[in-house]
């Protein structure tokens, strides 16, 4: 298997002793079969699905952009677009925060870059303790399907690069689907807009990276 194709769930995607299920997959016999619809993907004998559609799955370690929804004697509660509730504690954010002062750091509507630390039966815990991690307070945010992201981010991250370079902005991509741009003026950030929902309208396409290349030269002012 040498390239992406769309996959449908109990499909045979290849067949073989030398492979070996992955995420979204599993094998009966010889044989890897997908259990989601989306684009098979193969590395080192690995069968995984990309998955192209459903709700965003928090997982340990990713970083997200969430929205304040109420604030707490003890930190902040998030949406970040999962089913269950996203927490910020006062002991996650990387300075000394008074207790009647939580909206120095963040208030209700304030947007933020964050990463999963934890996941528990209360829900999603947040930290802020990482570089690159903190409130949003320019640019613009894009926002799309979580299952989208890695073919916005590219193999090896290379689609972002891609558009980074052709658009001069500054990317961040929240694994579940909202996406923060910052750029030199309103037009650059535009266009690595438009570049983004590109990729999430063609992620189904075959030979996407060029598609993307030929969209940027096009569009590129």
């Amino acid at each position: 298997m040498t390239e992406r194709k769309i996959i449908v769930p109990g499909e045979i995607i290849v067949s073989g002793d030398e492979y070996l299920p992955g995420e979204g997959t599993e094998k009966n016999g010889n044989d890897i079969i997908a259990l989601k619809y989306g684009l098979s993907e193969e590395s080192n004998n690995l069968v995984k699905v990309i998955p192209l559609s459903g709700a965003y799955s928090a997982r340990r370690g990713n970083v997200v952009i969430g929205k304040v929804e109420s604030i707490n004697f003890n930190g902040w509660v998030l949406d970040i677009g999962a089913a269950d509730t996203a927490f910020l504690s006062l002991m996650e954010v990387p300075r000394y925060v008074n207790k009647d002062a939580l909206e120095e750091v963040l208030k209700i509507g304030d947007m933020a870059v964050l990463k999963i630390w934890s996941i528990n039966k209360r829900g999603v815990d947040l930290s802020l303790k990482q570089r690159g991690l903190g409130k949003i307070e320019q640019g613009l945010i894009v926002n799309i399907n979580a299952n989208k992201v890695p073919r916005v981010i590219g193999k090896e991250g290379s689609m972002i690069k891609l558009i980074k370079d052709e658009t001069g902005c500054n990317i961040t991509v929240g694994q579940n689907g909202f996406i923060w741009i910052t750029g030199k003026d309103i037009g650059s950030e535009l266009f690595a807009k438009k570049a983004i929902e590109f990729i999430e309208k063609k992620s189904s396409s075959p030979g996407l990276t060029e598609e993307v290349e030929k969209f940027l030269k096009e569009n590129k002012k």
